[in-house]
């Protein structure tokens, strides 16, 4: 059997697939698989599963976990499955209320000058007059 047969299989795929997610480079993948980066370029050209599984696994898991942060910090609307007293299951909307956490992670990664926790301030030197006694507020 030839050796990408066994990567072109439904398990050789989720492995590929998973460590794709994980942040592997194409180059650290080929030698997990066990062949050069030129070997695996010519796989993903010769195998279409091969290619959709590599780019289903970095590009468009990147989106879905965006997607899933924008809706834990905005809120959004879900339908569940849940069993009646009766045992009859019915579909449910409910409700995920905003995640602070989320928004507060998105807006510090979307607009880092704006809502990072450190702000610069700028203060100009003044002098201030401290008086140690008793005060007459009619005096000045």
């Amino acid at each position: 059997m030839a050796k990408y047969a066994e990567w072109l299989t439904d398990e050789g795929l989720i492995l590929i697939g998973g460590w794709a997610k994980d942040g592997l480079t194409d180059e650290q993948i080929s030698r997990n698989v066990g062949v050069s980066y030129s070997t695996f370029r010519d796989w993903k050209k010769k195998f279409p599963a091969l290619s959709a599984t590599l780019k289903e696994n970095k590009e468009i898991a990147d989106r879905q976990v965006e997607n899933a942060l924008h809706n834990n910090a905005i809120g959004f609307y879900y339908d569940e499955e849940v069993v009646t007293n009766a045992g009859h299951v019915v579909t449910v909307k409910k409700y995920s209320k905003p995640n602070v956490t989320a928004g507060i992670f998105w807006l510090k990664n979307r607009n880092p000058e704006k809502w990072r926790d450190k702000q610069e301030i700028e203060q100009t030197n003044r002098t201030i007059e401290v008086r140690v006694g008793e005060w007459d507020a009619d005096e000045d």
